[in-house]
C-alpha cells in the first residue's frame, strides 16, 4: 500500500507559518512607515537653551503674579468668538492666545486678541476646535513680561479662568 504525499502547498500549516511570517513583514513596514511620517517634535536638541527658557518663562509666572493678573476666557464654539476680560495691572493692546494640543505639534492655534475697552479682548479662531487643550495667554511683544496659563477641553460653555502659575513649570 502506498500512501500520496501532498504537495507543501495543499498544507495548511505551510501557509499558516508563511501569513504569521507575512503579517510581521506588513506590520513592520505599516510601523516604518508611521514612525518616519509622524513627527512628534517632543525631542530637544540643545537642553542647555531649553533650560534658559524654562527660567524665562518661571520668570515671566512670578512677574504675571506680582502684577495680579487674571483673565476669563470664553471660545464661542459656534462662531469661534474668543473674549477675554483681564484683570491686573498690564492693559496691553494686543494680547496672544496661544491654543497647545498636548499631543501633535501641528495642531497648535495661535490668536492675536484686540482691545476694545478696558480689559477687554476680542479674537477670532481660524475653526472651531475640540478635545483637550492647554492655554498661555500673554501680550504680543517679542519678549513678554507676563503670562497666564489654563487647560480647556473644547466645547466649553462656560468661561476659563486664566491665571499665573506660581506652583513651578
Amino acid at each position: 500500500m502506498t500512501t500520496q504525499i501532498r504537495p507543501w502547498y495543499k498544507e495548511f500549516w505551510a501557509w499558516f507559518l508563511l501569513g504569521i511570517l507575512g503579517l510581521a513583514v506588513v506590520m513592520g513596514t505599516t510601523f516604518l512607515v508611521f514612525s518616519i511620517t509622524s513627527f512628534d517634535g517632543m525631542v530637544v536638541d540643545d537642553y542647555y537653551k531649553e533650560g534658559l527658557a524654562i527660567n524665562k518663562t518661571l520668570e515671566q509666572d512670578q512677574r504675571a503674579a506680582e502684577l495680579g493678573m487674571a483673565a476669563n476666557l470664553r471660545i464661542d464654539d459656534l462662531s469661534g468668538d474668543v473674549v477675554i476680560d483681564l484683570q491686573g495691572e498690564a492693559r496691553p493692546e494686543k494680547l496672544q492666545l496661544d491654543l497647545i494640543f498636548p499631543s501633535q505639534d501641528g495642531r497648535d492655534q495661535r490668536v492675536i486678541l484686540d482691545r476694545v475697552s478696558d480689559g477687554h479682548y476680542v479674537g477670532q479662531l481660524s475653526r472651531a476646535l475640540q478635545y483637550r487643550w492647554y492655554v498661555q495667554l500673554h501680550a504680543q511683544t517679542v519678549e513678554p513680561e507676563w503670562r497666564l496659563l489654563g487647560e480647556i477641553e473644547l466645547p466649553q460653555k462656560e468661561a476659563l479662568i486664566l491665571r499665573a502659575n506660581t506652583g513651578g513649570a
